[in-house]
């Protein structure tokens, strides 16, 4: 799983060709990290077939606020640079990501 930042994240991302998953999360917020693990998990089962990044929202927040980033975790598809789809907060279950994965590949 590719961590991005501020620097890197119009690159990875917004510049990426095809579907890019970005897990949106905060040193100081616990679901998020609780999350980090099935999502790495996921990164590995459909890792050839979507690219996988993280973002830590807190060293990035105008980042995440101009990605409309409203809660955490967030977890976000972009198709070719464009946000398709996201799931947050108490919505950003490991089924529910994984659903929302197999929708695009």
């Amino acid at each position: 799983m590719l961590e991005v930042n501020k620097e890197t994240f119009e690159a990875e991302v917004l510049n990426a060709e095809g579907y890019v998953l970005v897990d949106f999360w905060g040193k100081s917020c616990e679901p998020c990290k609780a999350l980090l693990p099935h999502v790495e998990e996921l990164a590995e089962k459909y890792g050839d077939k979507m690219k996988f990044c993280k973002l830590d929202t807190s060293s990035a927040r105008r980042l995440a606020i101009k990605q409309r980033v409203l809660g955490l975790p967030t977890i976000a598809i972009y198709k070719d640079g464009e946000k398709i789809d996201e799931l947050t907060k108490e919505d950003a279950t490991p089924a529910n990501i994984e659903e929302m994965i197999k929708k695009y590949v």
